[in-house]
């Protein structure tokens, strides 16, 4: 499948065609915002303090940081393209921007004035290869979405096609006319500044802001690919073939391209409208903890996982009382957009494991080793600070809710979040490769569950997946023990035999040694490799009994029973056998 090259827009000499003023003008504006931002923030937060004005620094920084998030959120509306993905990423960047960054972005939403129907018309049609009246039934000139990237809009199939896909209610996306040198533009000016960001020592100690840069347009460029959306829809649909819980619309072929993406109409209830929930007889408690779980399952079992799992790509769709089994649930989620898309790396997807397991335990000190195993942490980082503050985060917060943290004296939050603000930017910390969108559907799933329901503790969901994670690792530990047992059991029963026909072929060589000697020697190595099997089974059942009793305390204590054969093997073995 064919897909943009990320690196073929370098410089602004290839923004666009010649004589486009309104791509280079688009492109000065991006860097002049950028250039105030880091003279502004060097001249406050470097500057002054050399001079020993830190006071002064520090009286206005609320107030001056609010305006810079709000003049930034201004641009991104105005000029969309990638700037409200931009401003998307920067909200969920908790750990290394201040929060009245954060707290201002976190509302951006990627919907910006729709295009006039006739250039919908026309690109479509262009894309085509035909009128609209004869690639669909009807089609619908009122958007049902407007996004930076593109428009949604509905319409049906005619009846031959939709005898052939099975559905006839569908939505057809349109990308914008001219988005292409949009995102060109936009991704130019951002390699500009990352390449400025790199020469910045706290900036580039904590990321590598060019290959984070090259990461986005790689998604970015991808994202106005509908063919790769279409690709990825499949993908996911494969992913949750054995999920009951989870659906995916279906796509019609003969009528999607890189431009234009037909597929069945899935619209239900927003994930987040809990009165419509209601009414349908959900319970919304119940839909944030599936939710969380689905999304659980992407992070750290597939790998693969959708990246934008904001409340307009998930739906709640009820199953009619007809189509309901014994082992069919009554509702389904309904997951939209595949066009941002992640992936995780097998060794990253085992650090996050432990990360979790972790965070279930409300253990800090494994945490942050977790933390550290994933790459956030530089090898060099002096955690002890950092393990202290997550102990005493799990401590005083660890099991409350969203809602039971509101009833948290505002003064006590605010000082913790204000000492362990300054730890996390004064630690090492660093961007782990590819992780911008674990972060970013991670921030997600988590504003997602809580505006579903208020109440929803979070760690409700982590501990059984947690506790299930380590079911898994624990059968996996029996079975790595066992095989090593059965390995070293084969090597020593054949051992003997082995031994039998190197000492013949030894004597018919005639070679003048002792070989009653080496008889002697060898049956002394054979009674020592079966002791270690038998040590080996002594601690494989012990630890196996001791792991798995809190989950089944009759097996687990069986096989902690049986352990004692083995070792009573080995002390006999070595009180009444034949002296070593």
């Amino acid at each position: 499948m064919a897909s943009a090259d990320p690196h073929r827009v370098a410089s602004p000499g290839t923004l666009a065609a010649p004589g486009d003023a309104r791509a280079r003008a688009r492109y000065r504006r991006i860097l002049r915002f950028a250039a105030r931002a880091l003279v502004q923030t060097w001249w406050f937060e470097i500057v002054l303090p050399r001079f020993g004005l830190e006071r002064l620094s520090e009286r206005g920084r609320t107030a001056r940081l609010r305006r810079l998030a709000r003049r930034f959120h201004a641009l991104a509306v105005e000029l969309g393209g990638l700037m409200i993905k931009v401003g998307q990423f920067m909200s969920s960047r908790l750990d290394v921007l201040p929060p009245e960054i954060t707290t201002e972005l976190a509302g951006l939403q990627d919907e910006v004035p729709p295009v006039p129907f006739e250039q919908i018309r026309a690109a479509a049609e262009a894309e085509l290869g035909m009128l609209l009246r004869d690639a669909y039934a009807s089609f619908d000139e009122q958007p049902v979405a407007a996004a930076s990237l593109g428009q949604a809009h509905r319409a049906r199939l005619t009846p031959e096609q939709a005898a052939d896909a099975g559905f006839t209610d569908v939505i057809v996306k349109v990308q914008r006319p001219g988005i292409q040198t949009i995102v060109d533009v936009d991704l130019a000016a951002l390699r500009r500044i990352a390449r400025w960001l790199r020469r910045i020592r706290l900036v580039s100690r904590r990321a590598d802001m060019p290959a984070l840069v090259e990461e986005f347009a790689v998604t970015s460029l991808e994202e106005i690919d509908y063919r790769h959306e279409a690709a990825n829809a499949e993908r996911f649909r494969e992913k949750f073939a054995d999920n009951p819980r989870v659906a995916v619309p279906e796509i019609a072929w003969e009528r999607s391209t890189s431009r234009v993406l037909t597929l069945a109409d899935v619209t239900a209830i927003k994930v987040t409208d809990v009165d419509g929930l209601r009414a349908a007889g959900i319970d919304p408690h119940e839909v944030a903890s599936v939710f969380a779980s689905v999304m659980f399952d992407q992070f750290f079992g597939f790998g693969f996982f959708h990246a934008d799992p904001h409340p307009g790509n998930v739906f709640v769709t009820p199953v009619p009382p007809d189509q309901r089994r014994d082992d069919r649930p009554d509702w389904l989620l309904t997951f939209i957009d595949f066009g941002m898309m992640g992936e995780i790396s097998p060794s990253t997807r085992e650090a996050l494991r432990t990360v979790l397991v972790a965070a279930a335990a409300r253990d800090g000190r494994g945490l942050v080793a977790g933390m550290s195993q994933v790459g956030a942490l530089l090898p060099s980082a002096d955690v002890r600070e950092l393990e202290r503050a997550m102990t005493q985060l799990f401590a005083r917060f660890g099991g409350m809710g969203f809602a039971e943290l509101k009833e948290v004296d505002p003064r006590e939050f605010r000082d913790f979040a204000g000492e362990f603000g300054e730890l996390a930017r004064a630690l090492p910390f660093q961007l782990p490769e590819n992780f911008l969108l674990v972060i970013r559907a991670a921030s997600l799933t988590s504003g997602v569950c809580t505006s579903i329901d208020p109440a929803f503790n979070l760690w409700d969901a982590v501990e059984p997946y947690a506790a299930r994670l380590l079911r898994e690792e624990r059968g996996d530990l029996m079975r790595d023990m066992a095989r090593r047992a059965m390995g070293l059991a084969d090597v020593t029963m054949r051992l003997p035999e082995r031994l039998d026909g190197l000492i013949t072929h030894l004597e018919d060589g005639n070679l003048g040694f002792d070989s009653g000697r080496l008889e002697r020697r060898m049956s002394r190595l054979e009674r020592l490799g079966r002791r270690a099997v038998s040590g080996i089974l002594f601690a494989g059942l012990l630890v196996g009994g001791v792991l798995l009793r809190p989950d089944d305390e009759t097996l687990g204590t069986v096989l902690m029973g049986l352990s004692a054969l083995p070792l009573l093997h080995v002390l006999m073995a070595r009180v009444f056998g034949p002296r070593d």
